[in-house]
C-alpha cells in the first residue's frame, strides 16, 4: 500500500504559545505558508487566496487552547482539503506539527513535491518566528 500520510514537523525555538499566537493569524499565514496562494484576503466570512489553479476558499479553526491551527481549503473544483496542524510544547520551545495526506489520484511524485514545498513553508515559519 503507498504512504497514505506525512507528519513533517519543524522545531522551533520560541514558546508553544508564542508560535500559536502568530501562527493562528489568518494573514499571518500569506508570509509564510505559500502553499495557500497569493493574496490571501478575508471576504465576508470566509478567507480566499488566489492560486494556480484558481481562486481556493480557507476556513481555518477557531483560537482554542490547544495548539490546534487545522484549516480546511476548498479547491475550485470543490474538492476539500482538511490541513491538521499543531503546536506542541517541548521545554521553553515548541514542535509544529503538520500532517499531509495524499490526495485522491495523486502519485507518489506529486506527494514527494508536496512534502518538499511543506518543508520549506515550515522552515520559512521558523525563520520568521525565532527572527522576531
Amino acid at each position: 500500500m503507498a504512504e497514505q500520510l506525512r507528519h513533517l514537523s519543524i522545531h522551533i525555538l520560541r514558546s508553544a504559545q508564542a508560535v500559536y499566537d502568530y501562527a493562528s493569524q489568518p494573514l499571518h499565514f500569506a508570509h509564510w505558508a505559500s502553499g495557500l496562494g497569493r493574496g490571501l484576503a478575508q471576504q465576508g466570512g470566509a478567507w480566499v487566496a488566489d492560486t494556480d489553479a484558481g481562486q481556493v476558499v480557507i476556513r481555518f479553526s477557531d483560537r482554542n487552547d490547544f495548539g490546534i491551527l487545522d484549516h480546511w481549503v476548498s479547491l475550485p473544483n470543490g474538492q476539500v482539503i482538511y490541513v491538521p496542524l499543531r503546536v506542541i510544547a517541548v521545554g521553553e520551545h515548541s514542535e509544529l506539527v503538520f500532517t499531509l495526506m495524499r490526495q485522491p489520484g495523486m502519485d507518489g511524485a506529486k506527494f514527494a513535491a508536496d512534502a518538499a514545498w511543506v518543508k520549506r513553508d515550515l522552515a520559512r515559519l521558523k525563520t520568521l518566528l525565532e527572527a522576531a
